[in-house]
């Protein structure tokens, strides 16, 4: 491995072969993510994914990223719209579809989207794609991170001949990039930043006459490149040129003056009479009001401030620039007010409505009203004038005083803006002549005047008067604004331009020196400029790497967009810097999307104390250090903008100034530290003791010797200041780079010492900084005191370096008129590459010896302010080893880890993960994903949810309760997680997982897995258990989901990972639970599940059931329930193809039937509780499904069955005691219903329900003879899945049902037809030996025909159950809703059959034919206005009295519609009805033979409705969708938070979807 001190190789080329880097960004609808900073890299793929408000919508995506492939340049305004792709076969949802983008090209770049054929954007953003920086070659690959960057002013370089020696200062301090300030010509002020010629070279490049070209700079450029290993960068000046630029002659339109921006004329005004105040205090006019030349105290800036606001500006009536001539605006209202026609009787608007109005030119007293307007408000007829003169002079009159007011009012507003000034002008002269921070000046003179002037001037000062004139003639274009910035300022608003006041309020920090330009918003609008500078952007991105932009964030974003799509046309992997200083993350992302900024500097000296320092060192890159492990394939996360990140700017103070000369070694070491960019300016490296100021530095820098004859005032070497230290400090940073250690961890060890630690996540190798740094100059800076020792984890291998500043001489060289040299008395005493034993600081304890010992502890024993020392550190063999086992491990899971050498320990050989798992039945996989406490427990093995310390229990006991918080974890990577401290502080968490699965017979080979796996993990560092414990949970969970999933047929497994998502409910709600048992199936059954009992030794059925909901409906008496469990087994057991054990729960439920029914509870059938008429209906409906999908067909129907009740009045009997074939269990079904079902529930009272009255346990269902409906029930209790009974003595419902719906229910009738036109169809068919039932009519014995009791339903459905729009209110008060179903038919509560409620769709979907087309659309229409929510269905309609939407079962108080949840089907929104709607809107949307294109918005509508049950399903806690929320989709927290039929028939509606659009039904 490389030293981290010498050369090293760089990383790769991006285009090395390595795994496919996919980003998806998911798309919200209103998301205009402008100052949002996504980062990219070359050769990446961005996937646009579609939110769930978005899917189902007709979305185009367009970005101006060329498509790759295309050799098509970029354009910034040219947008290429991105096809769909989908990685599923599902034709249901797009929730899976992404558009893709290949990352070929570097820059910023825009998309944006829209949706439903109409062009408004829905949504944009930016996202950055970083250059490639390479360096001698394409494979010498420069990473952004690795940069060591040196600022040097290109004046102080001397004649370009002496630049190499010079330069090569840089080179050996161990710098690969230069920065270089401006090479182009300077203007009159030599500032670095004023350019007076931009396509020009500087003078001082032209040394002994010889003229130097860009050519030669280029080629000196690229040697650097080649031979040094060192790239370079250059400023480009955009806002601002200097004064005395030649071409401005030529061209003053290319800067603001007050001929092109006439809204500065007052300011100019007020700028000469600021410069003629100042050279009246000169001239010692104004030392008889006690103002001197001299100014050295406040009362004298009190004086100045006095006179200027009452005497010298007042006199120049600065506020005419915005008031009206009174007198000129008078006339032209009294001539026309003077014609009849513009009186007006009444006033047409209001004074207020009469405004002045700015005029455009600026000029005095030209300021204007709307005449017109004018007319309308003041030219009226007046009572209390009796002719015409006299009432057009009161008119004018009124009309005078309003004027005098608004210019009353205008002259407020100059006030305001001019004691502004004066305040600043003001706080300008407090600054330079007293503040403490300030240069102290005294004299007032013209090159140190009261305030800076604002404007160029032109010509000799006169008088304010006659310069005032000058704006009026032909050299107004050159009274131009000067350039500055303006502190609080809005980056994003060109202060030059109105509505701002900058230059009239002396808002400004002018610089003195340069004019700021004036592009206008597009080249036409000011030719020359845009041309001359794209020639000389052109030519610094021809010569340079990159550019850094100087006053960024004054330049107008649009000039730079321009300037820098051309530069990165000559140079495509363009590196572009920016300092920004608008104190706002948003408003730098503003920049940096818009331009492409790939690094924003950032300044260690802004730092105020070591914390601070360290802050920022954490702050500006890198992950934290065991940071989780991230798939390849993840969402774009927003980033913080990548820093170059300096310990000193050229801009700002020496730190030996406001420092201490001790501290630049220690802060230069954390900033090399930083997971960024890095730099510096030269300087400081030589311990310069002031600033090399950009204006008024002319000196050169020192050149390299590397002979230790060294000239200290005008050379230097590696002994020179902390150079042979930063050479250390730089090629660290490039090394840690280069070699990935991008974890970052900051310690504040005291208040002077921090410590940073540098991780690679590769070898799990650590590079450990600690430094003392010296904000403050030490009282003794040899003194060590009390260090904390340093605990390290792990084995140091090396010290790379240690070094400190020593003072070697009481006092430095004098400065060099010549040369820029630095304290030579000063020097830095260095150690590089040796072991811990020949360290001069620090020893390792004690303690720290142990070498059983995680830690190493290091005692610092010579340690004083200003020293650093890097430590080198590796695991100990054992942690190494146990890594190499862990790595081995989770490689099966698609990782791509390196293997790390040291001796593995034992493990098992069978590591074979999917091996394992692929053994383990669906069954099996609900032990291993879920299980909730309560069926956990009821294992009896002492387990339950595993409960994290400060968070709280996971909902499940299985992979689902971890994954679930590991998710939320991992995409934040929330180290600091209680779990992940749980983690960190024990090994209890994966001790619970491992022994969990291993009381199992059934998963004891996986949890022995498990075990062996997490054995290893125990022994690594603790703060790496929570990243490996995350990747195996994630890679066991991802190959157990897969299992699952291919264990459920194509349309799960091939399916969107919606229908995938909801597939596992299967999983989830289908488990063996020991106090809710199936019932034993008939012994001539074969292939039924057994396990053996570890305890008794007997060999037991082992057969899944149904939870109808978690975790309210897990386990005991109240986990199967038989209606629930028919509605869900379509959705969770048939589609997901477990027919064998949908086959095993029809048969067991077969075996319950007593009385004509099965159970409501089925209570292991023994205890079955028979209190429900609709079970019974979705149990015949099951298996009229299972027989047409499952492959065994009709032989369902020959299947044994064991009675347990032969008669109703019968014992419970064991299996096979009495065995019938299913078809004889269903046609006794049947004829027990057409014969008349009437008995009361054995045990009725209190034991058996406590809520239920006396008459509550009677049941009676029968068959309408007439009608051939099904009937049942009393007001006294409820038969159907609406079964709230009262339980609240205090509301007086305690009894009562809140919604019998006796009588017959419309789902039941729909039901009971289904299940007669198929047994009748098969008994045709030959495949059902029933064909008729035995009745007595008028107590005569008669046959009824499966196909007659089909048809009377037929007939007199419609007639019974449709209530059509028009229906007479009047005739019929009960109606309340028309164009709808009734609910039932011959209720008690006679107005119930009335009210609307979501259970007529059921019947629609499993008995279509019942339904006229048309009348079936009205209905649905009606359902959807009134009772469709977010994501269920509300149980009643919100117009009807009964109404409540929200449940909560803890309520008792006095409000009977709620107390004790009495409203849980009065109301809340259901979710599993809402499946059946929407199926149903489905199926009659395309019978609409009057709207063709009916079918494809229903569709449509439908997966735009589906997207909030996807979102609900992805995102909560326990995967899955609620029973029901309360009031428009609010959280109910009294529901189950995921319910069998609520995802069951959501995948219903799913399969259905998928097929009748891969049928392409209805046009679609």
């Amino acid at each position: 491995m490389a030293s981290p001190t010498s050369s090293s190789p760089r990383a790769a080329s991006p285009t090395a072969s390595r795994l496919e880097e996919i980003r998806q960004l998911m798309l919200n609808d209103g998301e205009h993510k402008n100052s949002t900073l996504y980062r990219l890299q070359k050769g990446w793929l961005l996937h646009f994914v579609l939110g769930p408000d978005l899917q189902a919508r007709k979305v185009r995506v367009f970005s101006n990223h060329p498509p790759h492939g295309s050799n098509k340049p970029f354009s910034r305004h040219e947008f290429y719209e991105l096809g769909w792709q989908s990685p599923s076969k599902s034709q249901c949802d797009d929730s899976d579809n992404f558009c893709e983008i290949q990352l070929h090209q570097a820059g910023s770049f825009q998309y944006y989207f829209t949706s439903d054929n109409c062009n408004n954007q829905l949504g944009s953003g930016y996202f950055i794609v970083d250059p490639v920086l390479t360096l001698s070659s394409d494979m010498d690959v420069l990473p952004l991170d690795c940069i060591t960057l040196q600022t040097v002013l290109m004046k102080c370089l001397g004649p370009f001949s002496e630049w190499e020696k010079r330069l090569s200062v840089a080179k050996e301090a161990g710098y690969n990039m230069i920065h270089f300030t401006p090479i182009q010509q300077l203007g009159d002020s030599n500032s670095s930043y004023s350019l007076r010629d931009q396509l020009m070279l500087h003078e001082t490049l032209h040394g002994d006459g010889k003229k130097v070209t860009f050519d030669q700079v280029e080629a000196l450029v690229k040697k650097m490149q080649n031979e040094w290993g060192m790239l370079s960068v250059c400023d480009v000046v955009w806002n601002h040129t200097s004064f005395d630029s030649p071409w401005l002659m030529e061209h003053p339109e290319c800067a603001y003056n007050v001929v092109n921006a006439p809204h500065l004329r007052p300011a100019y005004v007020l700028d000469r009479i600021l410069w003629h105040f100042t050279l009246d205090i000169i001239e010692g006019k104004w030392e008889s009001k006690g103002i001197p030349k001299i100014v050295n105290n406040e009362e004298q800036l009190n004086r100045i401030h006095n006179e200027l606001t009452w005497a010298v500006i007042p006199k120049h009536r600065l506020e005419e620039y915005y008031q009206c001539n009174v007198d000129i605006i008078l006339e032209l209202f009294r001539d026309a007010a003077g014609t009849s026609d513009t009186v007006f009787e009444i006033r047409l608007c209001e004074p207020a409505d009469v405004k002045l109005n700015q005029d455009p030119d600026y000029r005095r007293l030209r300021c204007y009203v709307d005449l017109h307007k004018a007319l309308q408000c003041f030219n009226i007829k007046r009572d209390d004038s009796l002719t015409e003169p006299a009432r057009l002079e009161k008119c004018c009159s009124a009309f005078r005083a309003h004027l005098e007011e608004l210019n009353k009012k205008a002259a407020e507003v100059m006030f305001d803006d001019l004691r502004n000034a004066v305040n600043n002008v003001i706080a300008n002269m407090r600054y330079f002549h007293l503040e403490a921070h300030g240069p102290h000046l005294e004299e007032v003179t013209k090159e140190n005047p009261c305030v800076r002037k604002y404007f160029r001037h032109w010509g000799p000062d006169t008088s304010v008067r006659d310069e005032e004139l000058l704006m009026n003639e032909d050299k107004a274009p050159f009274l131009q604004i000067g350039n500055g910035w303006v502190m609080n300022a809005d980056p994003l608003a060109n202060f030059a331009e109105p509505p701002a006041k900058v230059y009239l309020r002396r808002e400004l920090i002018c610089w003195g020196d340069s004019v700021k330009l004036r592009y206008g918003n597009r080249p036409e609008e000011c030719p020359y400029l845009w041309e001359h500078m794209l020639k000389y952007t052109r030519q610094v991105a021809k010569i340079f790497h990159g550019v850094r932009i100087d006053n960024c964030h004054n330049t107008p974003i649009h000039v730079a967009e321009y300037l820098l799509d051309e530069a990165r046309k000559v140079r495509p992997d363009l590196y572009v810097i920016a300092e920004l200083f608008t104190s706002s993350e948003y408003t730098d992302n503003m920049f940096v999307n818009r331009m492409g900024i790939n690094s924003l500097i950032r300044e260690a000296m802004s730092a105020g104390d070591s914390h601070e320092e360290g802050r920022l060192v954490y702050r500006y890159g890198g992950l934290p250090v065991g940071s989780f492990l991230q798939p390849h394939v993840r969402p774009l996360q927003p980033s913080v903008a990548h820093a170059l990140f300096m310990d000193i700017t050229h801009d700002n103070q020496c730190p030996i100034q406001v420092r201490s000369v001790y501290d630049l070694l220690p802060s230069a070491a954390l900033v090399s530290m930083a997971c960024c960019a890095v730099g510096s300016t030269r300087g400081y490296d030589e311990l310069v003791s002031h600033q090399i100021h950009v204006v008024d530095e002319n000196r050169h820098y020192t050149s390299w010797n590397e002979s230790s004859n060294v000239d200290p005032t005008c050379e230097v070497g590696f002994n020179s200041g902390i150079i042979a230290a930063k050479r250390a400090l730089n090629l660290l940073h490039q090394w840690l780079g280069d070699m990935k250690y991008s974890q970052v961890y900051v310690d504040q060890v005291d208040e002077h010492i921090v410590a940073v630690t540098r991780h690679c996540p590769n070898s799990h190798q650590s590079v450990i900084l600690v430094a003392r740094t010296a904000f403050r100059h030490p009282s003794n800076p040899h003194y060590t005191g009390h260090v904390p020792p340093l605990c390290v984890p792990g084995i140091i291998d090396e010290i790379i370096l240690e070094a400190k500043m020593v003072q070697i001489n009481p006092e430095p060289i004098a400065k060099c008129a010549t040369h820029i040299n630095g304290m030579s008395n000063y020097s830095v005493e260095l150690q590089q590459h040796i072991k811990l034993l020949a360290s001069g600081m620090c020893e390792l304890s004690d303690h720290g010896a142990d070498t059983n010992a995680p830690v190493q502890e290091i005692d610092f024993i010579n340690f004083p302010p200003g020293s650093c020392i890097a430590f080198k550190v590796s695991l100990k063999n054992s942690a190494r080893g146990s890594l190499s086992a862990l790595r081995n491990c989770i490689s099966q899971f698609g990782y791509r880890v390196r293997s790390l050498s040291g001796n593995s320990p034992s493990i098992p050989r069978d590591l074979d993960f999917a091996g394992i798992a692929s053994k383990l039945s669906l069954a099996d996989m609900n032990r291993v994903l879920y299980r909730c406490e309560v069926e956990e427990r009821d294992d009896g093995k002492g387990y339950g949810p595993y409960h994290v310390p400060k968070f709280g229990s996971l909902v499940y006991c299985g992979l689902q309760g971890y994954m679930s918080l590991l998710a939320k974890i991992r995409s934040t990577n929330d180290l600091g997680h209680p779990l992940c401290e749980n983690l960190r502080q024990g090994d209890w968490m994966p001790g619970v997982i491992a022994n969990r699965l291993k009381a199992h017979a059934r998963t004891r080979q996986l949890g022995k897995w498990f075990e062996a796996v997490f054995q290893p993990l125990s022994r690594v560092p603790r703060y790496l258990i929570p990243c490996y414990f995350d990747a195996v949970m994630v890679g066991a969970y991802t190959v157990v989901l897969e299992m699952c999933w291919k264990k459920m047929g194509p349309f799960v497994n091939e399916g969107s990972s919606f229908v995938r998502a909801l597939a596992l409910g299967s999983v989830q709600m289908c488990s063996v639970v020991k106090t809710a048992p199936l019932p034993e199936l008939s012994p001539s059954l074969s292939g039924i599940p057994t396990n053996i009992n570890e305890e008794s030794g007997k060999r037991e059925q082992e057969v899944v059931t149904m939870a109808a909901g978690l975790p309210h409906f897990a386990a005991g008496f109240m986990r199967c329930w038989g209606r629930d469990t028919f509605i869900a087994m379509p959705g969770l057991m048939l589609l997901t193809e477990r027919f064998d054990e949908a086959k095993y729960i029809i048969l067991a439920f077969a075996g319950t039937l007593r009385h004509g029914v099965i159970p409501n509870l089925l209570g292991g059938g023994v205890h079955a509780r028979y209190n429900c008429r609709d079970a019974v209906w979705f149990w015949l409906y099951c298996i009229q499904l299972y027989c047409k999908m499952s492959k065994e067909g009709t032989a369902l129907l020959e299947c044994p069955v064991s009675r347990i009740f032969p008669s109703d009045d019968s014992e419970a009997q064991p299996a096979g005691f009495t065995e019938q074939k299913l078809c004889d269990v269903v046609h006794e079904a049947l004829q027990r219903h057409v014969e008349g079902i009437s008995y009361r529930e054995r045990h009725a009272g209190v034991g058996l329900d406590q809520n239920m009255s006396h008459q509550g346990f009677n049941v009676t269902v029968g068959v309408d003879p007439v009608t051939g409906f099904p009937f049942g029930g009393s007001e006294y209790n409820c038969g159907t899945w609406m079964d709230k009974v009262g339980e609240s003595e205090r509301a007086g419902t305690k009894g009562k049902p809140a919604t019998p719906r006796d009588g017959s229910a419309v789902e039941i009738v729909g039901l009971c037809k289904a299940a007669l036109h198929w047994l009748s169809q098969l008994n045709e068919d030959g495949k059902y030996p029933y064909s008729d039932f035995s009745v007595r009519i008028d107590g005569k014995p008669c046959k009824l025909t499966y196909k007659e009791w089909d048809a009377k339903i037929k007939a007199h459905f419609e007639q019974n159950f449709w209530v059509p729009p028009d229906a007479n209110k009047q005739a019929n008060k009960l109606i309340n809703k028309r164009g709808m179903y009734k609910d039932s038919v011959g209720a008690t509560q006679f107005w119930a059959d009335y009210q609307l409620r979501p259970n007529y769709p059921i019947a629609m979907v499993v008995a279509p034919e019942l339904f006229v087309p048309e009348h079936a659309w009205i209905a649905l229409q009606t359902c959807e206005k009134y009772l469709l929510g977010p994501l269920g269905m509300k149980t009643l309609d919100p117009e009807d009295w009964g109404y409540v939407g929200d449940y909560d079962n803890s309520y008792d108080g006095p409000d009977g519609k709620r107390a004790r949840g009495f409203n849980y089907h009065l109301g809340p929104e259901w979710v599993w009805p809402i499946g059946y709607f929407l199926r149903a809107k489905l199926h009659f949307s395309r019978l609409q033979d009057k709207q063709p294109d009916l079918f494809r918005e229903t569709v449509t509508g439908v997966q735009k409705i589906l997207t909030r049950h996807h979102k609900e399903v992805s995102t909560s806690v326990w995967r899955g969708i609620p029973e029901l929320t309360n009031s428009k989709g609010k959280y109910c927290k009294d529901s189950c938070p995921t319910q069998a039929w609520s995802m069951s028939c959501i995948l219903e509606l799913l399969y259905d979807l998928d097929k009748l659009v891969k049928s392409n039904v209805g046009g679609k």
